[in-house]
């Protein structure tokens, strides 16, 4: 106990003087000029385009053509953000754009484009934000409706796509490796599927999580859920401090907590409900018990249903998924037949859709 208090005390002590020394210092009315690359999909609304960069809040015109994995240089002056606290740029301007130009970018690019144009909206944007998390993909009207619902942590990628690629490739290569074997190669498709579809706060937290699990069993090891969670937080915010400014960062790690608190107690209350609906109903009610106090106080607002309208959402996604990974692979070798596959999906994105808008009220 002692030596777990100790190691914890100096985790903190190393995050606050990282945070203290690596923290960029704007004050209001300073002009910078900022040269970095975008690590998660630009937000889209109706007049503008949004993007945070180096712990501040970028909005550029809505025609602007930026995406992730982009190299920018934008200017602007600091100021603060009444309604968030964190600080902003204003008059802000847009001097370089290099497009990235990668195999993977080419690879995630060409899937959004066949899925947006094999399905109808927002069924095509809504494949592509479960499949690899493409915000930018999902129209602004969509995409606030799910925030509006509690259910926007689904049409993201998140710590629930991280699952799936390790349930897909450890069932996938147990079957010709040993475990031991396969857990390298799972490891490296974590980390490829991390460069596909960004570096958001919640991938990155469920990827550290996942390989540190698998390193533990590889070792031999037994792992405790709690010291892997601590561990993933600390090394994120000794690279990052700024995450801790990060509303992703922060409800990721307190729904994993909740979940892993109250998942197992709810569950059994919940024991005569229909098991399609158990599993998404104990974990979204477990989520909710930590997420709920933070997003009212920093938005204002909680939706109630939030943990029905889960339930009844999430027993779609496995299915989407797999519809959604073999569709896009099939249809960048033979159309005809990734098509095929993608409307098979139809029928569970059109329920997606119309549960999230029945529940908008």
């Amino acid at each position: 106990m002692i030596k777990n208090l100790v190691i914890i005390s100096l985790l903190i002590l190393v995050i606050f003087i990282r945070y203290i020394t690596a923290r960029p210092i704007y004050k209001d009315g300073d002009r910078v000029r900022i040269t970095t690359s975008v690590l998660s999909d630009p937000i889209k609304y109706s007049t503008s385009v949004y993007i945070k960069v180096r712990d501040l809040k970028v909005y550029l015109p809505k025609d602007t053509d930026i995406s992730y994995g982009d190299k920018i240089i934008v200017e602007g002056v600091v100021n603060d953000d009444p309604n968030s606290g964190v600080k902003k740029l204003t008059n802000t301007k847009l001097k370089k754009v290099e497009k990235e130009k990668t195999v993977l970018s080419s690879f995630r690019n060409s899937i959004i484009s066949f899925y947006q144009r094999v399905l109808p909206e927002p069924s095509g944007g809504l494949m592509s934000g479960i499949i690899i998390g493409a915000k930018g993909a999902l129209s602004t009207e969509f995409y606030d409706l799910t925030k509006k619902v509690g259910v926007a942590h689904v049409v993201v990628a998140s710590g629930t796509n991280i699952s799936f690629v390790v349930s897909f490739l450890m069932g996938t290569l147990t079957l010709v490796l040993s475990r031991r074997k396969a857990i390298l190669f799972v490891i490296v498709g974590i980390v490829l599927y991390l460069f596909i579809s960004g570096f958001d706060a919640p991938l990155i937290r469920a990827a550290i999580m996942a390989s540190l699990l698998f390193v533990a069993q590889r070792s031999g090891r037994l792992s405790s859920s709690w010291r892997i969670l601590v561990l993933t937080a600390s090394a994120m915010l000794i690279y990052n401090p700024e995450w801790t400014n990060d509303i992703g960062f922060i409800l990721s790690f307190v729904s994993t907590a909740s979940i892993m608190l109250f998942e197992k107690r709810i569950r059994v209350f919940l024991k005569k409900v229909p098991e399609i609906l158990r599993e998404g109903l104990s974990t979204s009610f477990a989520a909710q018990i930590g997420v709920s106090p933070i997003i009212f106080v920093t938005f204002g607002q909680f939706n109630i249903f939030s943990p029905l309208v889960n339930a009844l959402v999430l027993w779609t996604i496995p299915y989407i998924m797999v519809l959604g990974v073999v569709g896009g692979m099939m249809g960048l070798i033979f159309p005809i037949i990734g098509k095929m596959v993608l409307w098979m999906a139809y029928p569970l994105l059109w329920w997606f859709v119309h549960i999230v808008t029945l529940f908008n009220f």
